[in-house]
């Protein structure tokens, strides 16, 4: 048997000075963190893992994915999500899904449900419908503070072109907000990764980021390990961040390095702020690991009785789990 292990992030970014202001984002990755490890000491795979971990935070709007997720350009929510099985290398995902609350249930449906790997747009739709989940309202996914963002980025641009627009990164993103994912291993040593997003303020309609994207957005492989990424999508696809830190630990890298090079390679070739989680297999056991180059990138992990957290480079707490 082995020891499960989970660690989550709430996405890379600028998160408040303020601890006071700071502190829920770490809070809610915390909780979310705590649900998926809750599932692994039942018993429950590690897909049923970082599934419940990404509910968690497609439930809080804090995190940008379903109740919380930007807005695009015409001020409407889309969201996009990706589960990855990496027993099997089964995979689902879908793009430009509106009117659904928790994205990832319907990524996870896509894989079990039918033969193909991502749904898009109203194909999506029609069958997140026909797994009887019904859409709800943008008014019930749009909180406050990202309807406020939409606003002032839409007045900011009113001059511009539709394209000019639309070229916002992860750094433009309103405070602490952007893509949020998760990567465990079970009892039996099956790993499992799943990311979820809104996307970026203001984007085009139909702009796809790498969250949805097997390799880019997120990657598993039972005889390797996990990863999912975070922050600016047209870079994290271009290098494709998730399958790169993946053939590191292949190669024998650790974890904690595999994250920093590969994250060191995005940045030298095509810029962008980003962040990665990574669990790694060793024997009966696992390593996770973080890295992110942005200001903050909340995380938490349990591994070997511990629960570790951090949101500041550099930053990395511990207490015993009880």
């Amino acid at each position: 048997m082995f020891e499960p292990a989970i660690i989550v992030h709430g996405g890379a970014g600028t998160h408040p000075s303020e601890w006071k202001k700071r502190e829920p984002y770490l809070a809610g990755v915390k909780d979310a963190t705590l649900q998926g490890h809750a599932k692994l000491a039942r018993g429950g795979s590690a897909l049923d893992a970082v599934e419940a971990a990404v509910i968690a935070l497609e439930n809080n709007p804090l995190f940008n994915t379903g109740h919380g997720s930007v807005l695009n350009l015409k001020g409407n929510v889309e969201m996009d999500a990706i589960v990855i099985d990496g027993r099997t290398l089964s995979s689902g995902a879908v793009c430009g899904v509106r009117g659904c609350p928790n994205p990832v249930r319907v990524a996870r449906l896509v894989m079990e449900k039918t033969n193909h790997c991502l749904l898009t747009g109203e194909g999506a739709q029609d069958f997140m419908e026909s797994q009887g989940i019904l859409p709800v309202p943008d008014s019930q996914l749009i909180v406050p503070g990202m309807r406020l963002a939409w606003e002032k980025a839409v007045l900011t641009d009113k001059a511009s072109s539709l394209p000019a627009a639309s070229q916002r990164t992860a750094s433009d993103l309103p405070p602490g907000c952007d893509t949020v994912g998760a990567v465990a291993m079970d009892a039996h040593g099956n790993v499992a990764a799943a990311t979820s997003t809104g996307g970026t303020t203001a984007k085009l309609p139909g702009r796809v980021g790498d969250s949805p994207i097997i390799g880019a957005g997120a990657y598993a492989d039972s005889s390797v390990g996990a990863i999912s990424t975070t922050g600016d999508g047209e870079s994290i696809m271009k290098v494709c961040l998730a399958r790169r830190t993946a053939e590191l630990l292949e190669t024998g890298v650790p974890a904690q390095e595999s994250a920093a090079r590969a994250l060191r390679f995005m940045h030298e070739k095509v810029g962008g702020e980003a962040g990665v989680i990574v669990l790694a297999k060793d024997g009966n056991r696992c390593h996770v690991a973080r890295h992110f180059i942005s200001t903050t990138m909340p995380w938490v992990a349990v591994n070997n009785g511990c629960i570790t957290w951090g949101i500041d480079q550099g930053q990395e707490e511990s207490a015993s789990l009880e």
